[in-house]
């Protein structure tokens, strides 16, 4: 399984979207400073998420929301 995310930053408020096979792992990784795109913004939490067959799945909704970050697409995703 592999999961398209959206998290959202406890200090910045800003929102970082991913995809991984791992969730939870992925997580963990961005809030122990090792990730130098989220590394700021620590603490995160998981905004959305949303599960897919394959990667290739997982990466064409991934893109698609980057398209759309900030819109009223983007807003309706989170709600």
């Amino acid at each position: 399984m592999h999961y398209v995310y959206v998290l959202r930053s406890l200090k910045t408020g800003r929102y970082y979207i991913g995809s991984t096979e791992d969730l939870t792992k992925r997580l963990e990784r961005h809030n122990s400073g090792k990730n130098k795109s989220t590394k700021i913004g620590i603490p995160w939490v998981l905004a959305y998420k949303e599960n897919f067959p394959t990667e290739q799945d997982a990466y064409r909704r991934e893109m698609q929301i980057k398209r759309f970050k900030g819109g009223a697409a983007f807003k309706e995703l989170l709600k």
